[in-house]
C-alpha cells in the first residue's frame, strides 16, 4: 500500500439511514516505511497479526450492509491497527497505555516489544490517526444533517481465550458481547442488539471489552449519536487464530442485518 492510497473507506449507504457501520480493526495492511519500524521479523509480525486482527469483520458488515432493508453507512479501516490504532485516544486518557498499546502500539499482544521504547508516536498520529478521526466525524456529522441522528454499530471481534495484553480479561466471554456508554447506548439500542443475536448464543454486556466508539466532537455531549459496540467471539465464525472464516458468519451478518433493520426508519 502506497503512502498516498487512503487509509480508509467511507462507503455510502442509503440517503435516509441514520446507520454507521465502523469497521476499525479488519485489516492486516501495514506500508512499508511503517513496518521498518517494528522489530518483530516477519513470522513474528504475522502471528501477531492473527492474535491482533478483527478477522473477517470488514466482511461481516459488507454483508449486513447488503441484506439490510435500507443499506447503512459504512466506514472501514484499510489499514491493521498495529500502524495507529484509531479507537483509542491519543493521549494520557487512554488506559492501554499500561500494557503499550495506547494509539501507537509499541507492545504486542504477549507484552512482547513491537517498536524500541521511546518511539515518538506523533508522526503516526499526525499521519493516520487525526485523518481518520477528521473524517469519522465527518461521516457522523453527514448522518446528522441527513437524517437528524446517527447510529454509529462498532463491529469487532475477540479471542475465545484472553490474551497477555488484555486489562479486564478475567470476566465472561460471550459469543457476542454488547459495548455500551451510558450517554451514547439508550436501552432500547441494546435490547435490539440482544434481540438480533439472541440466534447466535448468549450475548453479554462489557466483558470482557467495554465502551463503545463516538468521535470526540459529540462524545457526551451529542444526544442524538446513538453508539453500540457489538464484539464477536471468533471461534464462532472462524478458525483461531487468524484462520478462514466459517458457516457462522453468514448468521452474524444476517443478526446484524436484523439489528440495523430495528434502528433505522
Amino acid at each position: 500500500m502506497s503512502q498516498t492510497t487512503p487509509s480508509f473507506d467511507l462507503l455510502p449507504g442509503a440517503a435516509d439511514s441514520p446507520v454507521l457501520l465502523h469497521v476499525p480493526h479488519s485489516a492486516r495492511a501495514i506500508p512499508g516505511d511503517v513496518r521498518a519500524g517494528i522489530v518483530l521479523d516477519d513470522a513474528e509480525l504475522e502471528r501477531e497479526l492473527d492474535h491482533i486482527t478483527d478477522a473477517h469483520t470488514a466482511e461481516i458488515a459488507e454483508r449486513a450492509a447488503a441484506l439490510a432493508g435500507l443499506r447503512p453507512w459504512r466506514f472501514v479501516n484499510r489499514l491493521s491497527r498495529l500502524v495507529v490504532d484509531p479507537e483509542r485516544f491519543p493521549d494520557e486518557r487512554e488506559e492501554m497505555l499500561a500494557v503499550g498499546m495506547g494509539a501507537v502500539y509499541t507492545r504486542t499482544t504477549h507484552r512482547a516489544e513491537l517498536r524500541p521504547a521511546g518511539t515518538d508516536p506523533e508522526p503516526l498520529l499526525a499521519r493516520y490517526f487525526r485523518p481518520y478521526a477528521a473524517a469519522m466525524t465527518e461521516a457522523v456529522a453527514g448522518r446528522l444533517a441527513a437524517t437528524g441522528r446517527a447510529v454509529i454499530i462498532d463491529v469487532h471481534s475477540y479471542p475465545a481465550e484472553p490474551l497477555p495484553y488484555e486489562l479486564h480479561g478475567s470476566g465472561p466471554r460471550p459469543p457476542v458481547c454488547l459495548g455500551t456508554d451510558a450517554f451514547h447506548t439508550p436501552p432500547e439500542l441494546t435490547e435490539a442488539a440482544r434481540k438480533a443475536f439472541a440466534g447466535c448464543g448468549e450475548t453479554g454486556l462489557d466483558s470482557p471489552f467495554a465502551g463503545t466508539y463516538v468521535p470526540l466532537e459529540f462524545y457526551g455531549t451529542h444526544a442524538r449519536v446513538g453508539a453500540l459496540m457489538v464484539e464477536i467471539r471468533r471461534d464462532t465464525y472462524m478458525t483461531e487464530p487468524g484462520g478462514p472464516a466459517g458457516p457462522g458468519l453468514d448468521r452474524l451478518a444476517t443478526a446484524l442485518a436484523t439489528l440495523i433493520d430495528t434502528v433505522q426508519p
